[in-house]
C-alpha cells in the first residue's frame, strides 16, 4: 500500500450509476438478513460450545497483551511531547482536508488529482466505483492516507529498540489490513452491489460457511483457502510412485521408484519441515520436485514426519535427528548398500539437517557427502517477521500451554504464518467466503498450506529458544547429545538456496547463514517467495535465479554483482550435484514382495490431520 503510486485524474463526467445500489425486493432482502443473523448465531454457538465444555483453551492473551505493550511504547513516544503529537495530527488532518477539498472541486465540475492512490499491485481497489463514485473514492483515499501515516509513526519514532520497532510495524500492518474499507459491505462497492443483486443471500451463504469453518476448527476459525474436497492424497496430489520402506514412532521413510535406465550411485535424502507435510515437494505431477528428481536419475528417499500428539511431548531435536535423519540414513544404507548420500533440507527441515550434520561431524559420522538447503535459516539475526512472536514473555506463555497439552496445535502456527501475509492470506478470503458467500477455487498449494501439523512441545520449545530467541546454532553454542556443536565443522559442499521475496526465511538471513559453514558454499538466489521460489519446474519458464561469488560481505553488493538467469534453478542444482559425483549404477527397483515394504507412498503418517 502506498500513496506514491501513479496518481489518477478524476473528471467531473465520471459519474457512477446508482441503480446497482438500490434494493429491488425489500421483503426478500429483509428475510435473508434475518436468516443471516440466525446463521451468525450458529457460528457464535460453534465458537462458544467447546470453551464452555473446557475442550478449547485460547492462547490469545499473551499475543494481545504483547501487541498492547508494543503499541503503548509507540504511543508513549508521540504523546509525551505535545508539539510532536500536534505535528503528527496536523499532517494527517491536512491530508484529510486536501481530500475533502478535492471532493468539493470534483462535485463542482473540476478535474482533480488523487491525494493518495493505491499501489498498482494492490488488488483490493479494482472495482471501477472506487474511482467513479465520489463516496467510495473519498473512503479509499482517506484509508490510504491514514495507513501510510500510521506506518510512518513507527518509522519516525525515536528511542525504540530494533525488536520493538519491528513488532510495532508488524502490528500496525495487521491493524491497517484489517481496517481496509474493502473488508466491509457498506464501504466496499463491489460487496455492496453483490449483496443488493443477491438480495442478501450471499450473506446467508457466508455465515453458513463461517459456521462450517468454526466447526472444522473445533471452536477456532479454520479459514478455508481452497475447495478441500477436490484433493485426495495419493490420487491427485502426492502421486509419485514409491513405497514406505521403514517406520518408527516419529517418521516414515519413503523410497521412490526409478524411471531411468541408470541411477546415480549416491542416493538422495530429503528432510522436509515438520511444521508442514512433505508433499509440498510432490504436489500435482507437473509441479512435483520429487517426480522431477526421479526423472533425472536420483534414487529419492523422503522423511515423512508423524503429526505428533501428546505421546510425542518429549521428542526434542536430538530425537528428531536420531529417529528421523539418522534413521533414514540407516534405512538408505540397508536398502542400497551405499555409505555416501546427498542430503536436502527444506526450511526448518534444513535447520535440523544443519544441526544434525554438525553433530555427526563431532561423532565422526561421514555418511552425507553434500548438503542442499532450500530457504533454510541457520543464523536467525535477520529472521524476518516471525521474530515478532518470539521474546521471553511470549515463548514462556507458549511453553506453559504446550507442555500442558504435549504439543502446539497446528492451527496456531497456521494462523501465525497467515498473519505474515494477512493482506493475501486472510482478508481476501474473509471477503470472498463470508461476505460474497463463494467457495474459493481449488488450488493444490493452498490445500497443502491448510494441511497443518502439530508440533511436539519439547521440539518446538528447543527450536524457538535455541534458534529464534538465542541464535545458538549460528553462534556455536547449541548443545545436542552433550556436544556443543558448530556449523564450522561441516566441511562438505553446500548448495544454499534463498528466495528473493521470502517472508519466512529472508534472503539476507540465508546469505548470512552461508558464512557459518566450514566448507565450500554455493549461494543461489531464486525469484519469488518461500514456496514458489523453490517449487519452480523448468517447463513453467517462470521467475529467475541469481548466482555469483562467495556469500560474504554485504548482501546488496553480492546481488549487484550476481548474474541473473531466466527460469528455474533446478537444472543448475542438477549440474552442481553431478559435478561432485556423477557415477551411475543400475536402478534400484521396488518389489511388492519386498519384506521391508510397509505400504505405498505417500504413506500413513501424512494422512493424519489435525
Amino acid at each position: 500500500m502506498s500513496d506514491t503510486g501513479e496518481r489518477s485524474r478524476k473528471k467531473p463526467t465520471d459519474e457512477p450509476s446508482l441503480e446497482d445500489y438500490l434494493i429491488r425486493d425489500p421483503g426478500s432482502f429483509a428475510l435473508n438478513l434475518a436468516r443471516m443473523v440466525e446463521q451468525a448465531g450458529k457460528a457464535a454457538a460453534a465458537w462458544i460450545e467447546p470453551r464452555e465444555k473446557g475442550l478449547k483453551s485460547d492462547l490469545m492473551a499473551e499475543p494481545l497483551a504483547d501487541m498492547v505493550r508494543t503499541l503503548s511504547r509507540l504511543s508513549e513516544y508521540w504523546l509525551s511531547d505535545s508539539t510532536r503529537a500536534l505535528e503528527a495530527q496536523t499532517h494527517l488532518f491536512s491530508s484529510y482536508l486536501a481530500i475533502w477539498a478535492n471532493s468539493i472541486r470534483r462535485a463542482a465540475g473540476e478535474s482533480t488529482e488523487d491525494i493518495a492512490a493505491p499501489d498498482p499491485k494492490d488488488k483490493r481497489f479494482q472495482d471501477e466505483d472506487w474511482s467513479k463514485n465520489a463516496f467510495f473514492d473519498f473512503l479509499k483515499q482517506v484509508y490510504l492516507v491514514t495507513a501510510r501515516w500510521a506506518l510512518d509513526l513507527v518509522e519516525k519514532a525515536e528511542g525504540l529498540d530494533d525488536h520493538t520497532r519491528h513488532k510495532a510495524a508488524f502490528y500496525v500492518r495487521q491493524l491497517v489490513n484489517a481496517a481496509s474499507p474493502t473488508n466491509f459491505i457498506l464501504t466496499n462497492p463491489e460487496l455492496f452491489k453483490e449483496t443488493v443483486a443477491a438480495n442478501g443471500m450471499n450473506l446467508v451463504n457466508g455465515m453458513r460457511m463461517l459456521t462450517e469453518d468454526i466447526i472444522a476448527g473445533k471452536g477456532d476459525l479454520r479459514l478455508r483457502h481452497t475447495e478441500y474436497t477436490h484433493f485426495r492424497l495419493g490420487e491427485n496430489v502426492a502421486t509419485t510412485p514409491g513405497k514406505v520402506v521403514a517406520r518408527n514412532d516419529l517418521a516414515e521413510i519413503i523410497q521412490y521408484a526409478p524411471v531411468t535406465d541408470e541411477v546415480f550411485k549416491r542416493p538422495l535424502l530429503i528432510c522436509p519441515p515438520w511444521i508442514n507435510k512433505f508433499y509440498i515437494l510432490d504436489l500435482s505431477p507437473e509441479k512435483s520436485f520429487i517426480r522431477w528428481l526421479v526423472a533425472q536419475g536420483h534414487t529419492v528417499f523422503v522423511i515423512s514426519w508423524i503429526n505428533p500428539d501428546e505421546r510425542h511431548a518429549h521428542k526434542d531435536w536430538e530425537a528428531y535427528i536420531r529417529e528421523g535423519i539418522q534413521f533414514a540414513l540407516d534405512t538408505i544404507g540397508r536398502r542400497t548398500g551405499e555409505r555416501k548420500i546427498n542430503a536436502v533440507g527444506y526450511c526448518v527441515g534444513g535447520t535440523l539437517l544443519a544441526a544434525a550434520l554438525a553433530l555427526m561431524a563431532k561423532e565422526g559420522d561421514e555418511r552425507v557427502g553434500s548438503a542442499t538447503f532450500f530457504t533454510t535459516q541457520v543464523d536467525f539475526e535477520h529472521a524476518g517477521d516471525l521474530k515478532v512472536f518470539v521474546d521471553e514473555a511470549q515463548v514462556s506463555a507458549l511453553e506453559e500451554a504446550m507442555f500442558r497439552d504435549g504439543y502446539l496445535d497446528g492451527s496456531k502456527m497456521l494462523s501465525a504464518f497467515n498473519m505474515l501475509r494477512s493482506g493475501d492470506l486472510i482478508w481476501p478470503y474473509v471477503v470472498n467466503n463470508y461476505m460474497k458467500g463463494k467457495n474459493p477455487v481449488p488450488f493444490d498449494l493452498l490445500y497443502w498450506n491448510a494441511d497443518a501439523t502439530r508440533m511436539s512441545a519439547a521440539n518446538h520449545s528447543f527450536y524457538l529458544r535455541n534458534c529464534y530467541l538465542e541464535n545458538r546454532l549460528a553462534r556455536g553454542k547449541m548443545v545436542l547429545a552433550r556436544h556443543r556443536i558448530s556449523l564450522a565443522d561441516i566441511g562438505i559442499p553446500v548448495y544454499n538456496l534463498a528466495a528473493k521475496d521470502d517472508h519466512i526465511a529472508p534472503a539476507l538471513s540465508v546469505f548470512a547463514g552461508s558464512q557459518c559453514f566450514g566448507g565450500d558454499v554455493t549461494y543461489v538466489l531464486a525469484g519469488s517467495g518461500h514456496i514458489a521460489g523453490v517449487i519452480n519446474p523448468p517447463e513453467k519458464r517462470k521467475y529467475q535465479y541469481w548466482i555469483g561469488g562467495k556469500a560474504e560481505g554485504n548482501f546488496a553488493d553480492w546481488l549487484d554483482q550476481a548474474q541473473e538467469h531466466p527460469g528455474s534453478w533446478w537444472p543448475h542444482w542438477q549440474e552442481w550435484i553431478e559435478a561432485r559425483d556423477a557415477e551411475k549404477v543400475s536402478p534400484r527397483h521396488l518389489q511388492d514382495d519386498d519384506s521391508q515394504v510397509l505400504g505405498d507412498a505417500p504413506g500413513s503418517y501424512v494422512m493424519i490431520r489435525i
